[in-house]
């Protein structure tokens, strides 16, 4: 069965929201609608909505003029068994010594690697991504170090891979969260699967605002996998709930970015000991200096 797309770019977030809601109202209404910021430091913010039959290509131009979209792309979307798309197209993933892989490529799995299961139908957070790849390497720098680490929570956890990563090579107290509830839900899934439900908590929070976490706190590792904007927002809070010397993961920065990043969190007594790039993503591996 065929199913239909209509997709844009606008060239800012009040444009970006107004399409979306614009598309909602269309009758027939769009089966989703999806509204993201591109992270190609561009600012502009992708617009999609999905629809079983074929949008009217009229009211799709009036969309596209009254929100001054650059151009509105109707294209079919040809039926597809997305799971065993993603179990052909995933291939596993290597960083230092973790091996992250789905079910279906289980014997691939080397002995003397960590390995990390995600399922075929959890593929966000999978270490493909440069950001999530950066931060695995980064953790293996600080294993290699051996450096002190009992008290350890991931900030925007998505699947929980970097929890999971840290749980299986080190018996620390761990935490994973996430403010998406989906997120956590994935994640509980991921930490039955690897048999580490037991061992790390995962919780709906947003940022340190739990209960749970206040009181877990202070970290020697936080991992923060997300964008930059919520790292600005999040640096003063890593650093406070932060151990003395205590260490910080942090990426989910554009190249581009990294300057600005570094400047910030150095203000707020945290210093860059390890620099990772990959691709156009940055990870920063930093200290508590004070």
């Amino acid at each position: 069965m065929l199913s239909y797309s209509a997709i844009t770019k606008v060239k800012d977030r009040e444009r970006a929201e107004g399409l979306g809601v614009a598309f909602e109202k269309l009758n027939p209404p769009p089966v989703g609608v999806g509204v993201f910021e591109l992270e190609d430091g561009s600012g502009e913010w992708e617009v999609g909505a999905y629809f079983h039959n074929r949008p009217d290509e009229i009211s799709i131009l009036i969309l596209e003029n009254a929100f001054e979209a650059s151009g509105i792309i109707i294209s079919e979307i040809p039926e597809t068994d997305w799971v065993s798309k993603v179990k052909r197209d995933l291939s596993p993933v290597e960083a230092g010594r973790f091996f992250v892989f789905g079910k279906h490529d289980s014997k691939k799995l080397p002995k003397d690697r960590v390995g990390l299961l995600i399922e075929a139908s959890m593929a966000f957070g999978t270490g493909h991504h440069g950001t999530t790849k950066g931060c695995l390497l980064a953790l293996d720098k600080l294993i290699e170090r051996e450096v002190k680490i009992d008290n350890v929570i991931d900030i925007g956890c998505g699947t929980a891979v970097l929890a999971m990563a840290i749980g299986k090579v080190i018996s620390s107290k761990i935490i994973a969260s996430d403010t998406d509830q989906v997120a956590v839900e994935v994640a509980l899934k991921n930490l039955k699967a690897n048999k580490l439900e037991k061992r790390i908590t995962c919780l709906h929070a947003t940022g340190f605002e739990d209960a749970l976490i206040k009181s877990a706190a202070p970290f020697d590792l936080i991992f923060a996998n997300i964008l930059k904007p919520t790292l600005i927002d999040l640096a003063p809070s890593i650093r406070s709930y932060l151990k003395r010397s205590g260490y910080a993961i942090i990426s989910g920065i554009l190249d581009v970015q990294a300057i600005e990043v570094i400047k910030f969190y150095r203000k707020n007594n945290l210093e860059v000991i390890d620099r990772i790039d990959i691709g156009e993503w940055v990870t920063l591996t930093l200290i508590s200096s004070e």
